[in-house]
């Protein structure tokens, strides 16, 4: 079961992301853009999500995601850190919502960071 260390490892192990505290919790920023949260005492996190594809998870595994009251105007959703199956899915997660806040020039750098592994290896 994946806990916030995973998270702190997993997201400054990311291109250009540096960790800072905002709103009294962590947050993680690629290029100084705020890509994931650790909200509720660190037991959960708030990540970037196209409102679809956020909508779709929360219909899909509502004990695994949810949207904040105060998110739900805004592009983010929530996971509970527990309910997440492995560090390989918390790793998916979090490189997903880096490549949504990363700017070009590191999504060009990095073109297959974050990508499904069967487009990984293209190019």
């Amino acid at each position: 079961m994946p806990d916030a260390e995973d998270v702190r490892r997993i997201a400054l192990s990311l291109p250009d992301t540096t960790e800072k505290t905002a709103w009294s919790m962590p947050t993680f920023r690629v290029a100084g853009k705020m890509f994931v949260t650790l909200p509720e005492d660190e037991t959960s996190l708030a990540v970037r999500c196209p409102k679809e594809e956020r909508d779709e998870l929360v219909l899909a595994e509502p004990e695994k995601f949810w949207i904040a009251a105060h998110e739900a105007q805004f592009a983010w959703v929530r996971a509970r850190l527990a309910a997440l199956d492995d560090e390989a899915e918390l790793r998916a997660v979090l490189t997903d919502s880096w490549r949504q806040a990363a700017p070009p020039r590191l999504l060009e750098a990095h073109p297959t960071l974050g990508l499904p592994e069967d487009h990984a290896d293209v190019g």
